[in-house]
């Protein structure tokens, strides 16, 4: 929440359904996803999630929340929320010590490059048609990516003080919002 602070932005957590309402966008942040996927499911969040994702609440998904918003994963678990036309693989750029940082051309954000710090990732396996692929690592595909009102980053913008992510995914957001009117 920092970042989006930083560009007075306000914000609240979300554990429960009814506190979906009134949010104009939400991010699925990094962390552990199949505790997400448990807790999802233990709060009754994932139907109303994906309903409100459907209606065009713009959502974000950094790297485990990449996972939750995949269409299928390669590992059996956790079932992701099935929302966005691509496939993953949860840490797909190896353990904890395979960390790694990268300078990206990111076309959407303009110059300069933009500093991704990979902790975990996941890999994007395959996108749909419908998904416009916004930054690729070379021999390792797709890092960033975007579906109409979903946003999709294999990395952690949030680790940075760039907010040029955030201010695109704020601009999706009011966007979609917009569309809604």
């Amino acid at each position: 929440m920092g970042l989006l602070k930083m560009l007075d932005t306000e914000t609240r957590e979300v554990r429960l359904p009814g506190e979906l309402d009134g949010l104009d966008g939400l991010i699925i942040p990094g962390g552990e996803s199949t505790t997400q996927a448990r807790l999802m499911d233990l709060y009754g969040l994932r139907e109303p999630l994906k309903e409100r994702v459907r209606d065009g609440m713009a959502v974000w998904g950094t790297c485990a929340g990449l996972i939750m918003l995949a269409q299928r994963l390669e590992e059996d678990r956790p079932e992701p929320l099935g929302l966005m036309d691509l496939d993953a693989q949860r840490n797909g750029y190896g353990r904890q010590v395979d960390s790694f940082e990268a300078d990206l051309p990111v076309s959407v954000l303009g110059a300069p490059d933009f500093h991704a710090v990979f902790i975990r990732a996941p890999k994007i396996r395959r996108v749909g048609d419908d998904v416009t692929v916004l930054v690729s690592i070379d021999g390792n595909g797709p890092v960033a990516a975007q579906q109409g009102n979903m946003l999709v980053t294999a990395f952690h913008p949030e680790l940075t003080q760039d907010t040029r992510f955030h201010s695109h995914f704020l601009r999706m957001a009011a966007r979609a919002e917009q569309e809604k009117r």
